[in-house]
């Protein structure tokens, strides 16, 4: 009965909230995964909330220090971040009966203020005990105002049972600084029904490289008349899925950029402008005409990460018609997989924590080692980057949307697969100079003359 139970739900709400809640995948601004979780945080929080969460914070942190088991927690999103912890508090409190979480519902936008606000006036007190960062800034904040978290490598959270790649993001100088949450692996999602009209099938697509994709694509294309994907142009979210794939970042380990002389770099812009030379890939506008151009059957198909199901979910007539995979590996780039990740968060546990005894062993117990909880928050659309959560009998139910395919499973399988990347302080503003320059480049521009450009500009942001 629970398989059942879990199925359906798994096929109306298993990604309902990763839209919303992956924690971001693009600029602070782009309008991907980051901009879907920005709409969705700001309509849901209201001002009040938001605002009443500095005396919130306060009040837990007394009560920390008091002796009971209080602990405050900021996060987004009420139907995925902030049910995930309720959750996890139901599980700990199974041993742990006096203990309380008091969930501050506050807006990711709000939550980057809070802490530069907190940090820079040298008043950590606003601060709660837990906050949930988005992965692609958890470097910059770490870097930028160290002061402000606390170390979590001897917390007791056993690390290698998480994906490398997704506990990379929360590493800065060699120490642990977060607890890896959601999953943000990549995904090939296909119209399983236009590839039969070109005589193929989603195996055709598994484990391929971008040229084979391209060539495949081609068929496609003459065979129903329609692109196999689209991308917002301006935007650069699959540049930074390929890189990553590869193993390559915009940003060197000391923190200089790492544009000019990036061979990768250059493989993919070479890729993405021979997938919109082809016809394989269209360009839209916006957000919304990236989404309807797949809802709508306008593309075969996309690749971001695994939170885009959501979306593709709602064409409630296509369910059975879709399939998902892995994504094409880069040619000729040194250290390429078939692998990647877009999006996601982690927790933070920050200075201001009177009890971080406390906040290590709930996360630790939790978030970093309890299958009961993930089993719990499946159907809410939360999948783990904990591996162990893959093996359990929830995350093997079938699909029917896609295919009666166990895609939980294979998602967790994906993300133990990705490779560890560089963000550093600049990368909002790194993707945002590699989105020029990819457009400069498609429409005639000199690579190398857009990868000085790019570079520079990075440079001066960085005071150099």
């Amino acid at each position: 009965m629970k398989k059942k139970v879990l199925s359906l739900l798994l096929t109306g709400t298993m990604v309902a909230a990763m839209l919303a809640g992956c924690g971001g995948s693009g600029s602070d601004t782009g309008n991907s995964g980051a901009a879907a979780d920005t709409a969705a945080d700001t309509g849901a929080a209201s001002t009040d909330n938001a605002a009443a969460s500095t005396g919130d914070a306060a009040a837990s942190t007394g009560d920390a220090t008091g002796g009971e088991e209080t602990l405050t927690v900021w996060c987004w999103d009420p139907a995925f971040n902030l049910n995930a912890m309720y959750e996890a508090e139901k599980v700990y409190q199974k041993d742990h009966p006096n203990f309380k979480l008091n969930v501050v519902e506050t807006p990711w936008e709000d939550v980057q203020t809070k802490i530069t606000t907190a940090a820079t006036s040298n008043d950590l007190s606003t601060l709660p005990d837990i906050l949930l960062m988005q992965d692609n800034a958890f470097q910059k904040n770490v870097i930028s105002f160290p002061s402000a978290f606390t170390d979590l490598t001897g917390s007791g959270v056993d690390y290698s049972a998480f994906a490398a790649g997704k506990t990379a993001y929360s590493v800065i100088g060699g120490k642990n600084y977060g607890v890896p949450f959601d999953n943000g692996a990549v995904v090939g999602c296909y119209r399983t029904d236009m590839l039969e009209q070109a005589g193929l099938t989603v195996d055709d697509f598994t484990d391929i490289t971008w040229d084979q994709y391209i060539e495949n694509g081609k068929k496609v294309l003459e065979a129903t008349g329609k692109p196999l994907i689209s991308m917002q142009a301006g935007e650069c979210d699959l540049i930074m899925m390929m890189m990553q794939s590869a193993g390559s970042s915009l940003f060197n380990e000391d923190g200089t950029a790492n544009i000019v002389n990036n061979d990768t770099l250059k493989v993919v812009m070479e890729t993405y402008k021979a997938l919109k030379d082809s016809g394989v890939l269209v360009e839209v506008n916006s957000w919304d005409e990236y989404v309807g151009s797949f809802v709508s059957g306008d593309v075969a198909g996309t690749i971001n990460g695994c939170w885009i199901m959501a979306s593709i979910q709602t064409a409630e007539d296509q369910s059975g018609k879709w399939a998902i995979t892995n994504m094409p590996s880069l040619v000729g780039a040194s250290g390429a997989t078939n692998y990647s990740n877009n999006g996601g968060s982690s927790w933070a546990v920050t200075a201001n924590c009177q009890n971080t005894a406390l906040a290590f062993d709930f996360l630790k117990s939790t978030f970093a080692g309890s299958t009961e909880l993930y089993d719990n928050i499946l159907p809410s659309g939360a999948l783990a980057t904990w591996a162990p959560a893959g093996d359990s009998d929830a995350y093997g139910v079938g699909n029917d949307f896609f295919g009666g395919d166990a895609v939980s499973a294979k998602i967790v399988e994906f993300s133990t697969k990705v490779p560890s990347n560089i963000t550093g302080v600049y990368y909002y503003e790194a993707r945002d100079a590699v989105a020029t320059a990819i457009t400069n480049y498609i429409n005639g521009s000199s690579i190398d003359t857009e990868l000085q450009t790019a570079e520079s500009t990075v440079n001066f942001n960085m005071g150099k």
